[in-house]
């Protein structure tokens, strides 16, 4: 153990091997896409596109590296809140040392990108940083659609009073700065009301809502199948929502950290109006159509043509601003991270480590360089992701 300090060969060569899970992963992924492409629709066509199959390729890469993490400890190298005196602000590829009792022989020889102000190791907090985000944004944004889309859909159908007080809030909210927004939001001051935790209160259940709508109006001839599949979705779904949105789970076993559940609702909030805007645009321009026409001849009801003949024709658009969308949550994620707010000052995501790091960016740069980057990748991996979909759903 420990030894001269490594050269950027044998540093990116020791990373790539403990990114081994990952690529592993990644080969496997590629090959099944790329045999079964055609059986699997749109995420099939995706692999007709090489820019979309380099931003999943890059998406990919941080989901596995996140879970393999997350789950299994097997990418980073130390301990993330570990510090060791005699490691801070080192360079890349410095020996790994304690200031008492010497090299730790059950630890990796190598602090791979560094060291920071306290003495943690960069790599590893860079990695960790990855699942802190996938364990955000993705989610936050599917809620986020759950309500654009609830909202979005009968606005746009029915139209009148409802669609011009919709859009009135709508507007609203979009008026505000984001950024500020976001910032409020989550302030100790706004916290300790409540506020944050009575919008979850009213974003969750949107979920809820929008699953009973949507096997209603899809087995409304079929009541047995129906009422089960209502039932099994109230039964999960309020035992969900009382765990995450109230921390009051009958049963002990889903809680939400109350910092992690403002950032959430946060996220939450500042995305569905967008998502509103969108989906009722699409509804305006898809209800004109002679599918849609052939449908109420039938005699289909309206939430029947708004979840089963609208809403999948308006995937497209839907899917590419889903992957941007994400790709904002995760700047803004960094956003409030580097201002110190949302989530524990401990925590390794990326926005906690670039400000930590650019403390003393004009004398030590790793320490900022590396989250810098790896959360350039990613939003890059998204956009390319949007393109790609954008790309192979013009086509469809």
């Amino acid at each position: 153990m420990g030894g001269e300090v490594l050269g950027w060969g044998e540093i990116i060569g020791r990373m790539l091997m403990q990114f081994m899970p990952v690529w592993i992963a990644l080969v496997i992924t590629f090959a099944l896409s790329i045999t079964y492409k055609r059986r699997l629709g749109l995420y099939g066509k995706l692999f007709d596109s090489v820019i979309g199959m380099i931003g999943f390729a890059m998406v990919m890469f941080w989901i596995f590296t996140g879970v393999f993490n997350g789950f299994f400890d097997l990418i980073a190298t130390h301990d993330v809140l570990g510090q060791s005196s005699s490691m801070k602000n080192k360079p890349p590829g410095t020996p790994y040392t304690k200031l008492i009792g010497g090299v730790d022989p059950d630890a990796y020889g190598y602090y791979l990108l560094g060291g920071d102000n306290l003495g943690r190791d960069v790599f590893s907090r860079m990695v960790a940083g990855g699942w802190e985000v996938i364990k955000i944004a993705p989610f936050a944004t599917i809620f986020a659609f759950m309500v654009g889309i609830t909202l979005g859909l009968p606005a746009g159908y029915y139209g009148g009073k409802f669609d011009t007080t919709l859009s009135f809030v709508a507007n609203l909210i979009l008026a505000f700065p984001v950024i500020l927004l976001f910032y409020l939001l989550v302030t100790p001051e706004i916290v300790q009301t409540g506020i944050p935790v009575y919008m979850a209160g009213v974003l969750f259940i949107f979920p809820i809502i929008f699953l009973i709508i949507l096997w209603n109006s899809r087995f409304f001839t079929q009541p047995a199948t129906r009422n089960l599949y209502i039932g099994i979705t109230l039964v999960l779904g309020l035992w969900l929502y009382l765990g995450i949105a109230w921390d009051a789970d009958p049963f002990g076993l889903i809680s939400f950290p109350p910092n992690l559940l403002v950032v959430f609702v946060s996220v939450v909030f500042v995305n569905s109006p967008t998502v509103f805007r969108i989906v009722r645009g699409l509804t305006l321009d898809i209800k004109t159509r002679d599918y849609v026409a052939a449908a109420q001849t039938r005699g289909e009801g309206p939430w029947y043509i708004m979840l089963w003949e609208i809403l999948p024709n308006a995937r497209g658009p839907l899917l590419v601003d889903f992957c941007l969308r994400i790709g904002y949550t995760t700047i803004l994620l960094g956003t409030l991270g580097f201002f110190g707010l949302g989530l524990s000052p401990e925590s390794p995501d990326w926005g906690s480590t670039i400000n930590e790091g650019r403390k003393l960016l004009t004398i030590y740069l790793h320490p900022a360089l590396a989250p810098a980057l790896a959360l350039l990748s990613l939003v890059l991996g998204l956009n390319l992701l949007a393109d790609g979909l954008r790309e192979e759903s013009l086509r469809d």
